[in-house]
C-alpha cells in the first residue's frame, strides 16, 4: 500500500530545506528502486519502520531493519528494495535547499549512507506531520512544508549514528541505553568507573566508545546535562541564589560553574536569568 505526495519544485527556492516528495510504503514487497548517478538532484532519506529491505552501497548489499535508514546526497546512484518475505514499512522524504549540502557535509553525513535513528518515535512523528500537511494542503502553505521538513532533518541530525557503529558494537548500543540515566544523574559526582561497569567495558574503552557514538567525551555530556538542568532551575527557582543552583547541579564551586556556563552560553547565569526569567 502507498501514501505519497509529490510537490512542485520551486525554481527560486527561498528555504533552507523544502520537500520534493514524501511518502510511506507498506505491504509492498515489489518495492524496488534503481537510479543511475545524476538522476535525482535532491537528498533522499528512506527510513524503515518495520520489516526489512536491502541497500546496495560501496559494492555490497546491506540489510536494513526497523529504526535504520539510508541517506542519499543529490546525484548519487541509488539502489534499494524491499524483502519479498518480510516487506518493509518504509517512510521516505526527498528534499532540497539553499546551503543544505554544505550543512550536511560539515556534520559528516557524507561519510556514510547507512544510519540508525536512536529516537524512532520522534522521526516517525515528524515525518507523519509533513506527510499529512503535504496530503492535505499540497503547496498552499510552503512555509509550513519547509518548517516540517526541517523538523525531520533536525531529528535526523541529532539522532542518527552510522549503522556500522550500531551493528558492529553491542557495547555502543549499551551506551545509547545509558544516556537517559546519565542525564538524570548528571548532578551527582561523575564516576567513570561506575559508568564503564554499567556498559560492561573498561573505563578506557568506555571513553573511546562514547566518543565514537556521541562525538563528545563522557564528561562533555555530563557538563551539557548539568548546564541544561541549571538553566531550567535558573528560570523555575527564581528565589534560589546562583550558588545553591550551582551546587544542586553538581558544581560546588560557583566560580567554576560561572566559567562553564559562560563557555557554553556566552553569558553568566545571572544575565541568563535576567534575560529569560521574565
Amino acid at each position: 500500500m502507498e501514501r505519497q505526495s509529490h510537490l512542485l519544485t520551486l525554481p527560486h527556492n527561498p528555504f533552507f530545506c523544502f520537500p520534493e516528495s514524501v511518502g510511506n510504503y507498506w505491504d509492498h514487497p515489489e518495492h524496488y528502486t534503481l537510479r543511475k548517478a545524476g538522476a535525482l538532484n535532491n537528498f533522499n532519506i528512506h527510513y524503515v519502520v518495520s520489516g526489512k529491505g536491502y541497500v546496495e552501497w560501496d559494492g555490497k548489499v546491506h540489510c536494513l531493519e526497523a529504526g535504520e535508514a539510508v541517506l542519499y546526497f543529490p546525484l548519487q546512484r541509488q539502489h534499494y528494495y524491499s524483502d519479498a518475505d518480510d516487506p518493509w514499512d518504509i517512510r521516505w522524504v526527498h528534499f532540497y535547499g539553499n546551503g543544505l549540502q554544505d550543512y550536511m557535509i560539515e556534520r559528516g553525513f557524507h561519510k556514510s549512507q547507512l544510519w540508525t535513528i536512536r529516537n524512532m518515535a520522534a522521526w516517525e512523528k515528524a515525518h507523519e506531520e509533513l506527510l499529512v500537511e503535504a496530503e492535505t494542503h499540497r503547496m498552499l502553505h510552503p512555509t509550513a512544508l519547509s518548517a516540517l521538513t526541517y523538523a525531520i532533518l533536525a531529528v535526523f541530525v541529532e539522532q542518527a549514528i552510522p549503522l556500522s557503529i550500531n551493528k558492529s558494537n553491542s557495547s555502543g548500543k549499551r551506551i545509547l541505553e545509558l544516556l537517559p540515566i546519565m542525564q538524570l544523574e548528571a548532578a551527582q559526582p561523575f564516576n567513570l568507573e561506575h559508568w564503564a561497569e554499567q556498559a560492561g567495558v573498561s573505563p578506557t574503552y568506555f571513553c573511546k566508545l562514547f566518543r565514537s557514538v556521541m562525538e563528545m567525551t563522557p564528561m562533555d555530556f555530563i557538563t551539557r546535562s548539568r548546564l541544561q538542568i541549571a538553566k531550567q532551575w535558573l528560570l523555575e527557582r527564581k528565589d534560589v541564589n546562583i550558588g545553591q543552583i550551582a551546587a544542586d547541579a553538581g558544581y560546588p564551586s560557583v566560580s567554576y560553574f560561572n566559567k562553564r556556563f559562560m563557555e557554553h552560553e556566552g553569558m553568566t547565569p545571572t544575565v541568563y536569568r535576567q534575560l529569560y526569567g521574565l
